[in-house]
């Protein structure tokens, strides 16, 4: 329905924000300007003559007093402008003037631009320097944020389950109201489900032992029901990823560990035997593609230094296996300790640091390698995909005079650039918000600034750019395996509006921005003092998650993108599941066909218990 600085253990809910005072800056990643290989010479079935680069808009400005150079803070989204208030109360300072203090005009450098969510963070390419500081919401912005409050309250929270474990206590799922309605208890682990429930936790292959709590005792009236709730399985104590979540139909698909599992999407029961990959699962596709097929990529050994390069086509809806391939690096310096992998049509692209490797979903054959675009000079950082766009980030001129970032649409099934937009000096293309129109979150570590581009059509034209006094806050994740150019969550879009959240603490709003003007449309508070973010754009309404609180549920609400904007229920979570719902960090989440599903992306490793994979809610 994803880098930033830290946050708790399991990840969250929040995009990048700027340090507090005196959090010293993330260090700088290495460049960039390593030789490698030139590319092998292409089979692709696809190729086209490679055309000659050519000269365009691209080239830098002539040097000229203005945003780059040691001057007064200019206003517009480049320029050094006084900090506004943010997640961390800075004062706000008032406007400066400039040799750019003219009317908003489309284009990179015109539009007044306010600051933004994002503080140091480490760059998007591959690998990453480790986080040092927490993102949203472990700063004033607490409460916000995929189920978390505040970092205090985190760690406060889980010192007192240390505690409490210690000790042998228990705790209570409350299936009641607080007028003494019966509650059910359950042991420290998440709570089970009886036999009459409507399916067990198990150990995520979908059946699992028997439990002895019932999930729904104590439902009120208007609450939706749990369908199934799964543990996953135990892993060693450095924990594992579980990436990617599907949904088809009456199929759900969870990946986890070194397995996939797949249950029916009204009951939880096994669809298909799980599959056991002989190494850990590093990678997946974020969607399937149109007849089912996912993708995933393992290690190819159990060292530190194994790399994650092989990778498997599952058909979804069957269980069965397509083709298995080895990806190899294509350089000196092209690592493959991590993989993004991004489906576009019949393409699959495997992105590596400083590299990526095409395939054909078909068969699995090699279609060309994306490396530098020229000897020596840029090298690709991080690749994203959709609505049959692909798009390639670049770092050019590493440390040297001329270093700054560039962005390309590349053919898919080719790798021929179809145009390509040069960004000034400092600024790093960070993330994709959206590929239909294209919307290019970008960030200047030095001054600290952020901007957010919409882009026209197959062009590197710029139509709007985000002017906001507002922060704001997607969930871009922070682990390396989320650390990619695509893959935010909350954050959606359509053909008029960009829709963001607020980092507000406690009930923060969801923000339309216009795609033309880049201004804000309207806007829509949370209906309760908890963090509401968008899942995506259905029937011309928006569909947006509620978090819950460790006592009371969340829920999902749909919202008009014309006429009013008032939340509407879709479903009310359970109170008697909130701190299970609430324990989910590090998530994913999707609303399918009346079904919400919430699901991890990291498993910690425990010698005492299991820990949470998934939870099902319907009517």
């Amino acid at each position: 329905m994803t880098q930033p600085p830290n946050q708790p253990p399991h990840g969250g809910h929040g995009a990048p924000q700027d340090p507090p005072p005196g959090q010293p800056p993330i260090p700088p990643q290495p460049g960039y300007g390593y030789p490698q290989t030139p590319p092998p010479a292409a089979d692709n079935p696809y190729a086209q003559p490679t055309q000659p680069q050519q000269p365009g808009p691209y080239a830098p400005p002539p040097q000229q007093p203005g945003p780059y150079g040691n001057q007064p803070p200019q206003p517009g989204p480049y320029g050094a402008q006084p900090p506004q208030p943010g997640p961390y109360g800075q004062p706000a300072q008032p406007q400066q003037s400039g040799p750019y203090a003219q009317p908003q005009q489309p284009g990179p450098y015109g539009s007044p631009q306010q600051p933004g969510p994002y503080g140091s963070q480490p760059q998007y390419g591959y690998p990453q320097q480790p986080p040092t500081q927490p993102q949203f919401p472990a700063g004033p912005g607490g409460g916000n944020g995929n189920g978390k409050r505040s970092k205090l309250l985190v760690i406060g929270a889980a010192a007192v389950a240390a505690l409490l474990v210690a000790a042998g206590v228990t705790w209570a799922v409350v299936g009641g109201d607080d007028d003494g309605e019966k509650k059910s208890e359950a042991k420290e682990k998440d709570p089970k489900p009886s036999a009459t429930a409507p399916a067990n936790p198990g150990t995520g292959d979908g059946d699992g032992n028997e439990g002895k709590e019932d999930l729904n005792e104590g439902r009120r009236p208007g609450e939706a029901k749990v369908l199934w709730y799964k543990e996953a399985p135990k892993v060693p104590g450095a924990g594992g990823d579980a990436p990617g979540m599907w949904v088809d139909g009456d199929t759900v698909v969870k990946a986890a560990y070194k397995e996939l599992y797949a249950y029916d999407a009204e009951t939880g029961k096994t669809k298909w035997p799980a599959i056991k990959f002989p190494q850990k699962i590093c990678a997946a596709t974020e969607k399937a593609t149109e007849d089912g097929r996912i993708v995933v990529a393992f290690k190819d050994g159990t060292k530190s230094s194994a790399k994650c390069n092989q990778i498997q086509v599952i058909d979804m809806r069957t269980g069965d296996k397509g083709w298995l391939k080895t990806v190899k690096e294509e350089g000196m310096f092209d690592f493959s300790m991590q993989s993004d992998l991004v489906l576009v049509g019949d393409v699959l692209m495997v992105g590596r640091d400083q590299s990526g490797t095409a395939l054909r979903m078909r068969d699995g054959k090699k279609l060309y390698v994306a490396d530098k675009k020229e000897e020596g000079t840029c090298f690709p950082k991080g690749f994203a995909g959709g609505d049959g766009k692909l798009l390639m980030a670049l770092s050019c001129g590493a440390s040297g005079p001329e270093e700054h970032d560039e962005l390309q649409q590349l053919d898919p099934k080719t790798g021929k650039a179809l145009w390509t937009k040069k960004f000034p000096k400092g600024w790093q293309v960070r993330k994709i918000y959206g590929t239909s129109p294209t919307i290019v979150y970008s960030r200047n570590e030095d001054k600290k600034r952020w901007n957010i581009s919409v882009l026209k059509g197959n062009t590197d034209t710029t139509t709007s750019e985000v002017s906001s006094k507002d922060n704001f806050a997607p969930d871009c994740g922070t682990s390396i395996i989320d650390d990619k150019l695509g893959g935010c969550q909350g954050v959606a879009s359509d053909d008029k509006y960009l829709y963001l959240p607020t980092a507000d603490k406690g009930a923060n709003a969801i923000v339309a921005i216009s795609l033309a003007t880049g201004k804000e449309a309207w806007r829509t508070k949370s209906p309760l003092d908890e963090t509401i973010f968008p899942m995506k754009v259905e029937d011309g309404e928006l569909i947006a998650y509620v978090e819950p609180s460790y006592d009371a549920g969340g829920r999902v609400v749909s919202i008009a993108t014309s006429g009013s904007h008032e939340p509407k229920t879709l479903l009310q979570h359970p109170k008697g599941t909130s701190q299970i719902e609430s324990g989910f960090y590090s998530k994913d989440v999707d609303y399918v066909d009346g079904r919400f599903y919430i699901s991890t992306t990291s498993i910690t490793g425990s010698t005492t218990g299991q820990s949470k994979l998934m939870l099902a809610y319907g009517q």
